[in-house]
């Protein structure tokens, strides 16, 4: 029963953080960032949130811009959720998208020489 309480805590502030992120943060370093995840912990007083971003390569400006906003998102939860406890928030790059393009690319390029030789 506790997970399915963490689930839905964690898939609440995911929705409101991409909200927050896009519809009102104007720091240039978080334009473009994309919220994938929220893992809550066991007493729901921390979450690591996720994030991607399009191929950019500048994830760490994108993490510090985060970070720098953390207070300000916090004070917008509090306001919009109901919530006992609103959770120190953790921000980290999700990679999980960059491997897919990259394997991706690699089965392009596999695939590509077989079509070749059968021309």
């Amino acid at each position: 029963m506790a997970s399915f309480r963490k689930n839905r805590v964690a898939e609440l502030l995911r929705h409101a953080i991409a909200d927050i992120v896009v519809f009102n943060i104007k720091d240039p370093r978080v334009n473009g960032v994309t919220i994938t995840e929220v893992q809550m912990s066991a007493d729901l007083k921390s979450a690591r949130v996720f994030f991607c971003c399009m191929a950019d390569g500048q994830n760490e400006v994108h993490r510090k811009g985060l970070d720098s906003a953390g207070p300000y998102i916090r004070r917008q939860l509090r306001q919009e959720l109901n919530l006992k406890y609103i959770p120190e928030l953790s921000f980290f790059y999700d990679s999980s998208f960059d491997n897919s393009l990259r394997i991706n690319r690699i089965l392009k390029e596999i695939k590509a020489p077989e079509t070749d030789d059968n021309e």
